[in-house]
């Protein structure tokens, strides 16, 4: 998958061996920005055991990048850096793939996946995928929107006040409205889910049918961990991959904001690409289209790119171990 700049993350073509997933994790993990990047902050360029260095640059990262401390991102601390570091830091996230929008690579995809995140993201992508179906390339399953019943953070309730939709409680909840909103359907054609004592263990499905396009099905899933954590990606995007029956050979196509794309595009691979044998290409709102203009748009410092890049980092050391 080639980004704009130096960097190709993991191949997701259908069927991609080991081997190649491999070579294309040390590619990026040996490659000349993140390695000056991890020397500016004192560490040790990464090379040798791929294994090894992976659970390095994690640990490092998590002495030097992680401004979260297992928080959710809305209250995550921004570090201080001088403007040489902020040059650096900037530089290398637009290398390594987390700045600049592509578009997708194939003509068609089997399915559409939109994925969760704070309220202005949930907002932008669910108007991204509307203008992928509207322009291209074709999708002959369903849209999936996955998200969680992560509780919305103020600053979340204040965006989606100002974007005029009504007041949710979670991130599901934001995407159903903006699904509403942007494909004009007043209610879910079908329903289904499971109503538990803790969130961490619900789950719920409400699939839409807009005129003239594929299905759209809104879906929150449970957490793989529920006595640690909530849902994360990789909960949703298995928990979504169970219900739809993806099979070996479909291609997919999943769409986030372009920060997230290197590290959502890994799991993404080991979730939905390793188990099920299908193909998955992964795409950034480009933030240029017109449709978006009018919609609240993250600010995105060097504190949210380091952030993310370590985010990456833990992505593929989790793809490595998964490999067979």
């Amino acid at each position: 998958m080639r980004i704009r700049g130096v960097t190709i993350l993991p191949d997701g073509t259908a069927g991609a061996t080991a081997a190649r997933l491999t070579a294309d994790v040390r590619a990026w993990v040996e490659s000349p920005p993140l390695r000056r990047l991890v020397a500016h902050f004192g560490g040790d360029p990464p090379a040798g055991n791929l294994a090894a260095t992976l659970a390095g640059l994690d640990d490092f990262s998590a002495r030097h990048w992680d401004f979260r401390a297992g928080r959710e991102r809305p209250e995550a601390r921004e570090p201080a850096l001088d403007p040489a570091t902020t040059r650096l830091v900037l530089a290398a996230a637009a290398a390594l793939g987390l700045v600049h929008p592509v578009p997708p690579a194939r003509p068609d995809y089997a399915h559409l996946v939109v994925l969760g995140g704070l309220a202005p993201a949930c907002l932008r992508r669910v108007a991204y995928a509307a203008h992928l179906l509207r322009t291209g390339p074709a999708v002959t399953g369903e849209v999936a929107v996955l998200g969680s019943f992560r509780p919305l953070a103020e600053l979340e309730h204040r965006t989606l006040a100002e974007a005029g939709l009504p007041p949710c409680a979670t991130e599901v909840d934001v995407l159903d409205a903006a699904v509403r909103r942007v494909f004009g359907v007043p209610g879910p054609a079908d329903r289904d889910g499971h109503d538990a004592d803790h969130p961490h263990h619900c789950w719920a499905s409400r699939t839409y049918r807009p005129a003239g396009l594929p299905p759209v099905r809104v879906l929150a899933a449970p957490s793989g961990d529920p006595g640690r954590r909530r849902a994360h990606t990789a909960d949703t995007q298995r928990f979504w991959a169970g219900h739809v029956r993806l099979g070996p050979g479909d291609p997919v196509l999943a769409v986030t904001a372009p920060i997230y794309v290197p590290f959502q595009h890994c799991d993404a691979l080991r979730t939905l690409a390793l188990p099920y044998g299908c193909g998955v290409d992964t795409v950034g709102v480009d933030p240029a289209l017109p449709d978006l203009a009018r919609l609240p748009e993250p600010t995105l410092t060097p504190g949210r790119y380091l952030q993310e890049i370590r985010s990456t980092l833990r992505s593929m050391r989790a793809l490595h171990a998964a490999l067979p």
